[in-house]
């Protein structure tokens, strides 16, 4: 019987839809194509500008407009646009990877309608359809064999390095591709209701809000509670002085915007692009730059193991030869029953091992017979050098020994390597009724070279990593002791809920969406979790995940759903990013810590001040002096040198804003000295007093910016040039403006060089206090 006709549906077997049934399910069902629910691009860009931190900004702006000051006002302009086009695509790389997500679906399926095979549109195949599975296919939809068999590569779903065999009853899902044989199948799910939907729809939701937002969004929080209270008793008590409204407007103004952090968003984006260039130039991409922030941060690596940590590429790990035969010939034998310049990776794997090996003379192959799903193995018909026709066997072990006669030693051989987590083939060779065993073949995917190096280094900066693979638990067990990875196996299937890093070493038979909710189980316990794969299967484990990490032979669609995509072979680049993400962080600790010092300091002095004098010691527009001299410059922050932690960093805004307080208290009285100096001893008018002010305040900031900057004594690093120049060009700025009188009262030049002289000494005085208390915060 040919083929064809062996796949020819009989009367007892489903025959298919009617076209007005199957037009009947897809209206029940909808099409068979993963729905497009994005937004149009302008509602998600406007959706950028309507959010806290964009408030804070657009409310920097709105002041500042107010105030007349075009100029600064487009300044935060800038910032607040730049911010929102970052977060368009960011959000856009979602869109991106369910775009590649979708180009790997069935365009067309060959399906029985009204009891004729016909070639449809894959998006209009139905439940209960049938289908068939040709060779070279993708499997249109979620589908039951009913007959015939394939072998299916569904490495994009369950990452299995090797194809498996499908005959009837088994199920094929979308997306997987038919390597070898054909087969009538039945459809079960379409859409979005198929295993490459849901892993489609997790790719598109999934979401883990980035430590930038949160640590953002809690500065402010807490300058706006501290501040807001102050300003509100602020103004009360200049109620009470009977200060005339058109001095308490400008007041109030002044003291909100020395409240707004407007520069610290930017400082976040800005810090993490420069890690991302620094990163770029060694082989490592970032595609979301908040993946240069989380890279500071976590403290689990998720691993896929296939194309991850191997090679991805099967290889011979032993031969057992059995008696009268040799290795070599074994080798030999199973190469000529294997294709040449095929697909099967089994095949490839042995004519490689046949060729390094150099086999002795073998027979002469008359005929070869491909893989047969069925008998799970391949012949070759063969003559010998004497004229004797012979026949070699290879394939599954089971099937190849049923064949000759009972070993024992074959058996426990054979089990010994699959306890190993190898794939054993057995090859036998003889005439077709007089066959002998004449070995067995041990196939592994090895582990990159690098991989063991890497855990291990990894796990000296605090982070534990773990194998989340598809792949069958022995095998999976056998790749983590080679890569150093010692701890305990899971057992297949579902997690409980509580499951914790600690746990497990290893998790396999993990499919797409279990990935995923493993990455959310742990997030969900507080960790900082970052994913490393290389398929799609892994793309909704790498979305969600702070850090998604594609190696450099990922699919497209695994680097488009990924934040970092490694361009160079090897995994050295994720140590390279952890390292990195911690100088960021250190960046931003800095102008954090710095930032929440003047914001309190300042505040702060303006009470002082009104108490003092009892007037504004600063107006709107010296504020705004301040802001720019002192807010943006410091961005320089951004390039300081600064040393790494060995640990993961986690951001504690409530220890950082204890700190502030207690450094921002030293500050506070060194600006109110300076004050009081030139009252009580200058006898300063109040416009004298306001550039007095400015000019303690500024060079107040600057002396705590050094000696914050540094975790130990500031003398312990030598500060970046940029932090330098720009320190200098606020010094020089703010001393140019109040001596030459520019914008304000002028002041001697003797007074301000007294104030610079005093502030050096504040510094050194600042950096004692400083030590002990980055102890007790933890601030690393």
């Amino acid at each position: 019987m040919s083929a064809a006709g062996a796949l020819s549906p009989r009367p007892d077997r489903p025959v298919g839809l009617t076209s007005a049934e199957a037009r009947r399910r897809l209206e029940t069902y909808g099409r068979n194509a993963v729905p497009d629910v994005a937004l149009h691009p302008w509602r998600r860009a406007l959706g950028k500008f309507w959010a806290p931190v964009p408030w804070m900004l657009e409310a920097a702006v709105i002041l500042e407009l107010a105030l007349g000051k075009y100029a600064e006002a487009s300044i935060i302009g800038v910032l607040l646009v730049f911010n929102a086009a970052l977060g368009f695509l960011q959000e856009g790389r979602a869109q991106a990877t369910l775009a590649a997500l979708k180009s790997r679906l069935a365009l067309y399926a060959s399906v029985r309608r009204d009891g004729a095979w016909t070639k449809l549109d894959a998006a209009e195949l139905a439940p209960g359809d049938v289908v068939k599975l040709s060779l070279g296919a993708v499997v249109p939809a979620d589908v039951r064999v009913i007959e015939g068999n394939v072998r299916i590569d569904q490495s994009m779903l369950t990452g299995e390095s090797l194809p498996v065999d499908t005959g009837p009853g088994a199920d094929a899902w979308a997306s997987a591709l038919v390597r070898r044989g054909e087969a009538v199948a039945e459809v079960t799910a379409t859409g979005a209701r198929t295993r490459f939907g849901r892993t489609a729809e997790l790719v598109r939701t999934a979401h883990a809000v980035s430590s930038q937002q949160r640590t953002v969004l809690h500065v402010v929080r807490n300058l706006a509670t501290f501040n807001g209270a102050l300003i509100v008793v602020m103004l009360g008590y200049a109620y009470t002085l009977k200060m005339p409204l058109s001095e308490i407007v400008p007041l109030a103004l002044t003291a909100v915007l020395a409240s707004i952090p407007v520069a610290l968003p930017a400082t976040f984006t800005l810090a993490a692009a420069i890690g991302a260039r620094s990163l770029a130039r060694r082989g490592i991409l970032p595609t979301r730059l908040s993946a240069v922030d989380e890279a500071a941060s976590i403290d689990v690596l998720c691993s896929d193991k296939t194309g991850t940590l191997t090679l991805n590429a099967l290889k011979v790990v032993a031969v057992r030869a059995m008696p009268g035969f040799d290795e070599r010939r074994v080798l030999g034998l199973a190469a000529l029953a294997s294709s040449e310049g095929g697909q099967d990776p089994v095949d490839s794997a042995i004519r490689a091992a046949a060729s390094r090996a150099g086999a002795p003379a073998l027979p002469e192959l008359i005929k070869f017979v491909p893989f047969d799903p069925v008998k799970k193995m391949s012949e070759a018909a063969v003559i010998d050098d004497r004229g004797a026709a012979g026949c070699i066997v290879k394939g599954a072990f089971r099937e190849v020994v049923s064949l000759t006669p009972p070993s024992h030693d074959a058996s426990d051989e054979a089990g010994e390597l699959e306890e190993q987590g190898f794939r054993v083939l057995a090859v036998a060779a003889g005439r077709p009724h007089a066959m002998k065993l004449a070995g067995l073949i041990a196939l592994s995917d090895p582990p990159r070279p690098d991989a063991a190096a890497l855990i291990a280094e990894l796990r000296g900066l605090g982070v534990r990593t773990l194998m989340v693979t598809g792949d069958a638990p022995k095998t999976a067990a056998t790749v983590a002791r080679a890569v150093g990875l010692n701890g305990l196996v899971a057992q297949p299937g579902p997690f409980r809920e509580n499951v914790l890093p600690q746990d497990f070493a290893v998790f396999p038979g993990v499919l797409p969406a279990e990935k995923y909710d493993l990455v959310v189980a742990f997030q969900r316990k507080g960790h900082v979790v970052g994913m490393c794969g290389d398929g799609a299967n892994d793309a909704p484990a790498l979305r969600q995940a702070q850090m998604g990490i594609a190696v450099s032979t990922a699919t497209d669609v695994a680097k488009a759903a990924a934040g970092i995509v490694l361009t160079e072979p090897g995994l050295g680049g994720i140590v390279t990013a952890v390292r990195e993400g911690r100088v960021a962080f250190q960046r931003i600790l800095t102008y954090a810590l710095n930032s929440i010092i003047k914001k309190i300091v300042q505040v702060l002095f303006l009470a002082v001040g009104l108490i003092m004098t009892h007037r504004a010691i600063l107006t709107p527009l010296l504020m705004v002096i301040l802001m720019i001299t002192g807010d943006f410059l410091a961005m320089s922050l951004t390039t300081d040198n600064v040393q790494p932690s060995q640990t993961p960093n986690v951001w504690d805004v409530g220890s950082l804003t204890t700190a502030g307080v207690i450094m921002g208290i030293g500050d506070l009285v060194f600006c109110t000295a300076v004050l009081a100096a030139g009252k009580f001893w200058l006898g300063l008018g109040i416009d004298a007093l306001r550039t007095l002010a400015l000019v303690a305040v500024a060079f107040g900031s600057e002396a705590t910016l050094f000696s914050v900057r540094e975790r130990r004594r500031m003398w312990n690093s030598r500060p970046g040039r940029w932090v330098v120049a720009s320190s200098v060009g606020d010094l020089a700025i703010i001393a140019g403006l109040a001596i030459g009188g520019i914008a304000m009262t002028p002041l001697p030049a003797a007074v301000v060089a007294a104030i610079l002289l005093a502030a050096v000494v504040f510094a050194f005085f600042l950096d004692q206090v400083k030590v002990p208390v980055f102890r007790w915060m933890r601030i690393d």
